[in-house]
């Protein structure tokens, strides 16, 4: 995304956000899905769908492996 792009954005989210300042419940609900992309932004396990398969790719290129637990398993898939 360009800079002139990034600003357009910019201008248009804070015009849109005037617009319902005036309103308690919608700023609520605002506040409530800022709250959530945070989160999504945060999550060390979303990826994009290139990512999933290209670890399950290499993961095929290997020799098998067997493992103890489900948290070793977990542990073995994070580290490709």
């Amino acid at each position: 995304m360009t800079a002139i792009e990034l600003n357009a954005m910019n201008t248009e989210l804070w015009q849109s956000i005037g617009a319902i300042a005036d309103s308690e419940p919608l700023m609520k609900r605002l506040t409530q899905f800022a709250k959530k992309l945070v989160k999504e932004k945060n999550d060390p396990t979303l990826m994009t769908e290139e990512e999933f398969f290209a670890k399950i790719e290499r993961a095929e290129k290997q020799q098998g492996k067997s493992f103890a637990s489900v948290d070793e398993l977990d542990k073995y898939i994070r580290s490709l």
